[in-house]
């Protein structure tokens, strides 16, 4: 079985080249419990000062907090996605459409740029998330604390 292509479940971009970009490449451990439900990310930045490409990893549950942000988001809110750990990304909504992006990398960088993407961004991102969800479902339940089993509904 063929690992899908990478999809992008973030692509910010304005008129000025600058671009912030979340791609899933596919499954961290495919096949094994513990990590066949873990995503790895690339995140791309390029501005005019700054051109990067980090590393990182998703948990379902960070899909999950990014569904519920983006349907949250209004001017003076900020959606995350990342959590706590390791690579994270903070959108925050100016009134006048103006976007704050913070990306942490703590070992690696830390920048703020500004992105004035489409009117419709949102939205366009809703379908995004969709689409990772659809071609990376969850397949693992963790049935107690550090217990895993495959989902009844799981795609072989």
């Amino acid at each position: 079985m063929t690992e899908p292509a990478p999809a992008d479940l973030i692509h910010l971009e304005d008129a000025d080249g600058n671009h912030c970009i979340v791609r899933v490449t596919g499954r961290f451990q495919p096949g094994v419990l513990t990590g066949h439900d873990t995503l790895r990310v690339d995140m791309l930045v390029s501005t005019s000062f700054i051109d990067a490409r980090l590393n990182g990893y998703l948990f379902q549950r960070d899909l999950d907090a990014w569904e519920r942000d983006l349907s949250d988001l209004a001017p003076g809110r900020q959606a995350s996605i990342g959590g706590d750990r390791g690579l994270n990304l903070v959108l925050h909504m100016h009134e006048d459409g103006w976007l704050s992006v913070t990306v942490d990398d703590p070992d690696r960088l830390t920048t703020l740029l500004g992105i004035r993407p489409e009117e419709n961004w949102v939205y366009e991102h809703q379908g995004l998330l969709e689409q990772v969800k659809q071609t990376w479902p969850s397949e693992v339940i963790e049935t107690a604390p550090m217990a895993y089993e495959w989902s009844p509904s799981r795609k072989r």
